[in-house]
């Protein structure tokens, strides 16, 4: 995690090939929608929202960052091998294994009940996730930089799509906006 956490290019290529390490992907994944749920989850309880708030907290935003990782990977799949294919044919395997991986800088959503900070950890995590999902499906699909953001962004924004709803969506105590 710390690897895909600073952007490391060769933890992609061991990944795509490393068929054992779907299930550690995965795990990484469920672990920053684990951060994700504990994080909103303290915003509520801090906001004074009550133990049942806590509770609907780590169970949404734990739901909404686990689904809105699992849209990412297969519109980033369905789009990488098919409109935008490239010289190597993918599998959803080896696009799940990276895109898991990539997935590491979400653990710091745990922060997110931080006053007047939370929607800003939401957001600079995303844009790193982002960052880390380029250059995981230019190692997956041997694409460069360009098209590689272009195969990410339209998932990814779906990704932090429904991340940002459900933060808007749940009461004001969890927000702890300025606004």
């Amino acid at each position: 995690m710390m690897r895909a956490a600073r952007l490391d290019s060769s933890l992609y290529e061991e990944m795509e090939t490393e068929e054992d390490a779907v299930a550690h992907a995965i795990m990484v994944a469920l672990l920053a929608s684990a951060a994700t749920g504990i994080g909103l989850g303290l915003a509520g309880l801090l906001g004074g929202a009550g133990a049942i708030w806590f509770l609907w907290g780590l169970l949404s935003g734990f739901l909404a960052s686990l689904v809105g990782w699992f849209a990412w990977v297969l519109i980033t799949f369905f789009s990488g091998t098919t409109f935008l294919r490239g010289p190597e044919r993918a599998s959803m395997a080896e696009l799940t294994r990276t895109l898991g991986f990539a997935n590491s800088p979400g653990i710091l959503r745990i922060l997110i009940f931080m006053p007047m900070l939370g929607w800003m950890i939401i957001l600079l995590t995303g844009f790193w996730i982002l960052v880390s999902g380029v250059i995981a499906v230019r190692q997956t699909l041997d694409f460069d930089t360009g098209k590689a953001a272009a195969t990410c962004i339209f998932g990814w924004l779906v990704y932090m799509s429904v991340l940002i709803l459900v933060y808007l969506w749940l009461p004001s105590s969890f927000k702890m906006l300025p606004f």
